[in-house]
């Protein structure tokens, strides 16, 4: 068995490759079948590549990305308003997640600051303390990641 798949492994290896092609079918029962190969008349080429060559493509500059990968005619678009209302959403959702970080950061400040007032009383009490800061600068962290969405916003 191993043998068999060494051999195939080898074999598919050192057959040239093909057109980069991707073909949609469907058969009698409705079914859609995804393909590199046009299984019968009625595949339809979705994707069509040009022929991979041996040398790799060249790079292109930053600038070229978008102007170079157009959107398909084909694609489906999102109407303006619709758009509007999902970035309003998003922003809406952005500013509660702000909001309950905020009132999480000033409660985890006063848990560390009642810790911090124990450990004087108790040395004991470090990692507690530890863990209270942490706490304090995770949720700062949360803060500036949601600060940096919402400024990216429209």
């Amino acid at each position: 068995m191993t043998r068999s798949l060494l051999v195939t492994l080898l074999v598919s290896a050192a057959l040239p490759a093909t057109a980069q092609t991707i073909y949609k079918c469907t058969d009698a029962n409705g079914g859609t079948l995804i393909s590199n190969a046009r299984v019968d008349k009625n595949c339809k080429a979705i994707v069509s590549g040009p022929e991979p060559s041996a040398t790799p493509p060249k790079a292109r500059p930053a600038s070229a990305g978008a102007a170079a990968n157009p959107t398909p005619s084909g694609f489906p678009r999102v109407g303006e308003d619709t758009q509007k209302a999902r970035d309003g959403d998003r922003r809406h959702i952005l500013e509660q997640e702000l909001a309950n970080e905020q009132r999480s950061l000033e409660q985890a400040r006063k848990d560390l600051a009642q810790q911090e007032s124990l450990r004087t009383a108790n040395d004991g009490r470090q990692e507690a303390v530890q863990a209270a800061r942490e706490r304090v600068g995770q949720h700062e962290r949360n803060i500036q990641a949601i600060q940096k969405e919402l400024s990216n916003l429209k």
